[in-house]
């Protein structure tokens, strides 16, 4: 069945732009948004939807695909809501930055015809304004595009693999991994140097005020460790939400070794903890 529609509910940042992304690679089929009103018409004058309605309901009809582009714990109701009511052949998929709750979602709701309906998906892109506004034909090019299949399921026929191949035309690398792997991974790669961000921007605040000319002095360095500290707490309420165990850990481990740093600074062991980060830039591929 060739993709001839397809929607996407939330058009925001990621929603917005996959349709861009669909749209400069030539996707010749109708992509229907689903959004607030306000939401909505942007996307519209954008070019990254055809339509668009605030039911996910009514905005599913005729789509082979759905792609669920709202927060984790929003997709996470949005399976319940929208799954009896998808169209018999139609692959639903998210963008989720994690998966386990919103696997479990799926299978709870499909059933034994999970396999066949829903597809766990999660490209690493973003930036930290969101938004369609600021959505990016672009964003997605070099990105990797995690997908969580289940077992048994077969990414290589149907809409699977046609959906997989628009992944693939719009510049990002998929790369599969069972979902418990992928949010243990993610909380490592992702969530943590998230909140590393947010408490460094927070206790600049706190010591200096939030207008002290910080960044200007800070140079490049300061600039990237904060950057990201700008990013919504509407998204990452949820991301805390769902992957609080694995959070959990990687910041604590993470705090132990600042609290090794912070008792060695006039030791032989800070020299250690530095030749230790120094390996990570040694892992074949990367640039020193």
């Amino acid at each position: 069945m060739a993709i001839r529609q397809i929607t996407i509910i939330g058009t925001g940042l990621i929603g917005g732009s996959l349709g861009l992304a669909l749209r400069k690679k030539k996707f010749a089929g109708r992509i229907i948004g689903c959004d607030r009103e306000a939401t909505l018409e942007k996307a519209r004058m954008r070019g990254a939807i055809d339509d668009g309605t605030a039911n996910p309901g009514d905005s599913v009809h005729g789509s082979q695909v759905v792609v669920l582009a709202t927060p984790v714990l929003a997709i996470v109701d949005l399976i319940e809501r929208v799954g009896p009511v998808l169209p018999a052949k139609a692959l639903l998929t998210d963008v989720g930055s994690t998966k386990a709750a919103v696997v479990e979602r799926a299978v709870k709701v499909f059933g034994k015809n999970v396999g066949k309906r829903f597809l766990a998906g999660h490209p690493m892109a973003g930036k930290e304004l969101s938004g369609v506004d600021y959505a990016d034909a672009d964003l997605f090019q070099d990105a990797v595009w995690f997908l969580a299949p289940l077992p048994g399921q077969n990414l290589n026929e149907g809409l699977f693999a046609e959906f997989a191949g628009w992944i693939d035309a719009i510049g990002a690398r998929i790369a599969m991994l069972p979902a418990e792997d992928h949010d243990r991974l993610c909380a490592w790669i992702s969530h943590v140097p998230q909140m590393i961000s947010t408490a460094l921007a927070a206790a600049l605040v706190e010591e200096f005020g939030a207008e002290a000319p910080l960044l200007p002095a800070g140079g490049r360095a300061l600039r990237e460790m904060t950057r990201i500290s700008a990013s919504p707490y509407s998204m990452w309420r949820d991301v805390a939400i769902s992957n609080k165990k694995n959070l959990e850990d990687a910041l604590w481990k993470v705090e132990q070794r600042l609290a090794h740093i912070r008792e060695n600074l006039a030791t032989r062991q800070l020299a250690e903890e530095f030749e230790q980060a120094h390996l990570l830039r040694k892992v074949p591929g990367k640039k020193k």
